[in-house]
């Protein structure tokens, strides 16, 4: 019989996180991110972390409520254009970061999570990225040496997920969590729907719930638009 992964509430599943952790959050913009995981974060006041993040959420949510209390000390990031708090920390020099190719970041935390110690990539030679990194030639094309990212803890955001920790993540949120649940000592994973061990397809399954050490099921999700575009509507011809 499957050992059930399950904890009580948030609170359980972010127990033993101190500070000066490296943690690893899922998402893509607003979208497939833990946001229960990280309002606890909030509220234990851990600080002096490092973060590895696609992005640093807005303002006044995701990662942003991190950075307004100053409690990351470093983001390893690829995309951080939307929170003004972010870029003030950043050039003022109070937050330290580390910007990587969104492709290469997504590579090292799979190697990360494959036990893959490093690899070779195109992806940012001839560019500030390639600093004091090793350069090698294959097939006639440089490519620059990346190492593998792990954490100390993982935290991803699921659609559905079942006692034994297997996952299915909707739409545009399997973007980062998939790899990150590999990569972290400790995978927490908070899901939208907790149901019993059996009744998820198997096929459809795309983190194995060997990855994942404890879950959840959050509440109160807030469905946000990160940019709402519209277009102005015409006066009609006909």
């Amino acid at each position: 019989m499957a050992i059930s992964k399950v904890v009580k509430d948030v609170g359980a599943a972010c127990a033993g996180i101190e500070d000066g952790m490296t943690l690893m959050l899922g998402g893509f913009g607003l979208c497939g991110i833990p946001e229960c995981s990280i309002a606890e974060l909030v509220r234990l006041g851990v600080k002096d972390l490092t973060c590895i993040s696609n992005n640093a959420g807005v303002d006044d949510f995701g990662l942003g409520l991190l950075l307004q209390e100053r409690q990351i000390r470093k983001m390893i990031s690829s995309y951080v254009g939307e929170n003004d708090e972010f870029e003030r920390q950043m050039l003022s020099g109070e937050l330290e970061v580390d910007l990587i190719p969104q492709g290469s970041l997504a590579e090292r935390c799979r190697a990360g999570g494959a036990g893959i110690p490093a690899f070779f990539t195109p992806a940012g030679y001839g560019t500030e990225v390639a600093e004091g990194k090793e350069v090698r030639e294959f097939n006639g094309k440089p490519h620059i040496l990346e190492t593998a990212l792990t954490a100390d803890f993982a935290f991803v955001k699921a659609w559905k997920g079942d006692t034994a920790g297997n996952l299915i993540f909707k739409a545009t949120a399997r973007n980062f969590n998939p790899m990150m649940a590999m990569a972290g000592k400790i995978t927490i994973a908070e899901v939208e729907e907790l149901v019993p061990l059996g009744i998820l397809d198997p096929n459809s399954i795309h983190t194995p719930g060997i990855y994942v050490q404890r879950i959840f099921q959050g509440s109160h999700y807030d469905k946000r638009i990160e940019q709402r575009t519209v277009r102005t509507q015409t006066a009609s011809n006909d």
